[in-house]
This record gives C-alpha cells, sequence and structure tokens, in this order.
C-alpha cells in the first residue's frame, strides 16, 4: 500500500488528505489485495483511526451526492472507495485555521485503479457518478448524527468546484432535493458550521 498527497485546485497539498493505493496481485485466476488493513492504514495517515461506521451507496449516471459534512462534537473522517464504476470525488477544506482553508480536490475513484481516499474530520465530501451505476463504500470513525449532519451547495460560486459534467453530456446533475437545499460556503462560515 502507498500514498500520495493531492494538491488542491489552488496546487497547494492540503495537509492529512492522503491518496491510497493498495498493491494488487494479478495471476491467471484474477487479482487478490488487502484493501484495508489498520496497522498500515494507521502508519500511512500518521495516527490510529477507529472506524466505526460501513456506509455504502449506489448511483446512477450523473448523481451528485454531497457536499455532506457533520459539526462538532460529530465531526467523521472517511475512507472513500469507489467498488463498481466510476466516481468524481471532492472533498473541501473547512478547516479555518489550513492553509488550504476553502481550497478542494477532486479525484477519479473507481473500480479499475482500486485507490481510496482518505478524508479527515474537518472537510466537506461529495461526489458526482461518472459510469452508468457506481457502488460506493465508505468507511467513517464516528457515527452519522442527523442533528449535526450539514451540506454545502455543490454548485456553490465561492468554491467554484470544476464538477466534470462535460465529460458525462450532462449540464446538471440529478441532486435530491436536501442536496439542492444545502448551505452556502457563507452561510456555513457566518453560522459558525466549519471547523477551527
Amino acid at each position: 500500500m502507498k500514498s500520495e498527497n493531492i494538491k488542491s485546485n489552488k496546487g497547494n497539498i492540503i495537509s492529512d488528505l492522503f491518496l491510497i493505493s493498495p498493491n494488487i496481485f494479478h495471476d491467471s485466476r484474477g487479482h487478490f489485495y488487502e484493501s484495508w488493513n489498520k496497522n498500515i492504514f494507521d502508519n500511512v495517515i500518521g495516527k490510529g483511526i477507529d472506524f466505526v461506521q460501513d456506509n455504502q451507496s449506489s448511483s446512477l449516471k450523473g448523481v451528485l451526492r454531497g457536499l455532506h459534512y457533520q459539526i462538532n462534537p460529530y465531526p467523521q473522517g472517511k475512507l472513500i472507495k469507489c467498488l463498481k464504476g466510476e466516481i468524481f470525488d471532492v472533498a473541501v477544506d473547512l478547516r479555518k485555521s489550513s492553509n488550504t482553508f476553502c481550497e478542494w480536490i477532486g479525484i477519479v475513484l473507481n473500480e479499475e485503479n482500486k485507490k481510496q481516499l482518505w478524508i479527515p474530520e474537518g472537510f466537506a465530501h461529495g461526489f458526482l457518478t461518472m459510469s452508468n451505476t457506481a457502488d460506493v463504500l465508505y468507511k467513517t470513525n464516528n457515527f452519522w448524527n442527523k442533528d449535526h449532519e450539514r451540506c454545502i451547495k455543490w454548485d456553490d460560486k465561492n468554491l467554484g468546484i470544476q464538477w466534470p459534467l462535460n465529460n458525462i453530456n450532462l449540464q446538471y446533475p440529478i441532486v435530491s432535493t436536501k442536496d439542492k437545499n444545502g448551505a452556502s460556503l457563507d452561510e456555513a462560515i457566518s453560522n459558525f458550521e466549519i471547523f477551527k
């Protein structure tokens, strides 16, 4: 397993965010790889992480989920993996003390590259389904808490996320009512729904 840091939309390395690639062993029967190993993962991240919940979604092409996060005292770190199909996965740094505050990254995760994205607490997360269907699995280090769940609009102008909608011949993604009604980045900041 190897990891790499990721550059934001402004070309800066976002601290604590890692793209993880497994060692895949191929032979005539197919392939095998360790998709998660606590000792190796904790070493890559640089601290011990205890996952408490697995979430799995299946989405049709053009579905956009996000940008979701949970505020204190129930923030979630997430390890994202695309089991089937392909997604464009996005993380937005909402840590006010960070040098990359309000910067974002966009990474392709798919069943072929088998890469995983570690998104620590303090980030909003979302993804766009690029294939006909996509199954996504993510491990979280805190439980879902309805009262502390928040959403920033996927198309917030201050973030300017460059969702690859043209690559799938769409002008607008398929978005839930909850996500359509998400807050703006300015609202999240003024309501203190970000992180220190």
